[in-house]
């Protein structure tokens, strides 16, 4: 008895420091009522994922959020080394989600950097906010987001701003952080749960749309099969034409003698019966030519690309040049739509290739075509639900494309500084 009874104490007191512990990490911060707090700032002590609505939190409680990032931000050397305290954060207090970051760390702190700033200065600002925060959702489609990586990310964020501002990191900062944060992660998860439909929606009918085109090459191709296998049999029977003619030629030489005239009555009939004949046989092919000709004009768009460009003739936009850019990357950024990775560097690569377009672009124009497109080549399938997955897509898309607009040509200037500063040794290691 003696050696149980320290051994039940010792096991009382680890589990009141546990329910202890607990109690703190799940605290919330409550205000008198004078305050006045707003009820979705108490919603948001924990993970909303059942809906994705606006959200406005109370100006102070923004502003002292605002606040603690900019103290933060300033109190590191640079953007850069922000990022890599935050990077470093969040790996060494989450051992579970290290499997996650696969990308190098250094553009993966940026990420962090640039995606935890655009969150908090869209802050005071709700509908912007939800726009910014459903952009970062969808490049996150591919990540199994959960409620509690949510809250161990939270987590490392928040005990790093304590740690990095102090006593600039107030009680109101602190709750400003939390329910942002909290905002954001309990999105992700209902974009991922139920955006997941769109993205079937937006892969079946993709599928539909160029197995209809293969089918119309399909046919055209047994069309022409069929046209080769008739001139084919013509050629044959001529052939035999001939080999009887030659055959009937023989035994009228044996009796050229007594069939001497004869002979030559019936050449001269033969003669001017195939010349007719080979008369009205070209005429036939010049007039089966001119109607191959015109049903050549008036061929029908097989393809998602033909379709594009026919609706975009008709609509006013054949002079819009950059739609053939972006055309011909459109089949990557759809395949690719679940893979956040491979569907940013695709709006990447496009942005470098549109940087040196000259003239104006409207993105929103490619849209309307492209929708256009769609219901033409998915007739009997299109509805409501094809219409909002196919726009949710490019709306989406086309945020990713404007963020990087006009950004090439600062690179490009920056990374020629870069490599005119670089050493002859440097240049050949880099080459």
């Amino acid at each position: 008895m003696t050696e149980v009874e320290p051994q039940e104490d010792t096991e009382y007191l680890e589990d009141a420091e546990e329910e202890q512990e607990a109690a703190i990490e799940g605290e919330v911060y409550e205000y008198p009522e004078e305050n006045g707090l707003d009820s979705a700032v108490r919603q948001l002590q924990e993970v909303q994922d059942k809906e994705f609505v606006e959200v406005r939190l109370p100006a102070d409680i923004v502003a002292e959020a605002q606040q603690a990032w900019q103290t933060f931000i300033g109190s590191s050397s640079s953007r850069e080394a922000a990022g890599e305290a935050i990077y470093a954060a969040l790996f060494d207090s989450a051992p579970t989600l290290q499997s996650l970051f696969k990308t190098a760390r250094s553009v993966m702190a940026l990420r962090f950097m640039n995606g935890l700033n655009s969150i908090i200065s869209s802050a005071a600002s709700p509908s912007v906010l939800k726009t910014q925060v459903e952009t970062l959702g969808f490049q996150h489609l591919d990540l199994e987001v959960t409620i509690p990586r949510v809250v161990i990310f939270r987590d490392a964020i928040i005990n790093l701003l304590q740690m990095e501002v102090g006593a600039r990191f107030t009680t109101k900062a602190r709750l400003g952080f939390l329910s942002l944060l909290n905002y954001v992660g309990g999105a992700y998860i209902y974009i991922r749960r139920e955006y997941a439909v769109r993205i079937k929606i937006i892969a079946s009918s993709w599928r539909t749309a160029n197995n209809k085109a293969a089918d119309f090459m399909d046919q055209g191709e047994e069309n022409k099969d069929e046209g080769e296998e008739g001139e084919e049999e013509e050629e044959t029977a001529e052939g035999e034409g001939e080999g009887g003619e030659g055959e009937r030629g023989k035994a009228n030489k044996a009796d050229a003698e007594r069939e001497e005239e004869t002979r030559r009555d019936t050449k001269d009939s033969k003669d001017e019966a195939r010349a007719s004949g080979e008369a009205r046989a070209s005429g036939e092919a010049r007039a089966s030519g001119e109607a191959r000709n015109k049903n050549s004009n008036m061929k029908v768009p097989t393809t998602f690309n033909e379709m594009f460009l026919f609706n975009g003739a008709v609509m006013g936009f054949a002079n819009s040049l950059w739609m053939s850019i972006i055309l011909e990357q459109f089949d990557a950024m759809v395949t690719n739509v679940a893979n956040s990775n491979r569907l940013q560097e695709e709006c990447d690569v496009l942005s470098l290739v549109l940087a040196k377009y000259r003239g104006t672009i409207n993105l929103s124009e490619f849209k309307a075509v492209m929708l256009a497109s769609m219901r033409s080549l998915v007739p009997k399938d299109w509805n409501g639900d094809h219409e909002v997955a196919w726009g949710w897509l490019w709306e989406n898309v086309e945020r990713m494309l404007k963020n990087l607009m006009g950004k090439p040509q600062v690179q490009e200037k920056a990374l020629e500084r870069f490599i005119m500063s670089l050493t002859e040794d440097a240049s050949n290691f880099l080459r």
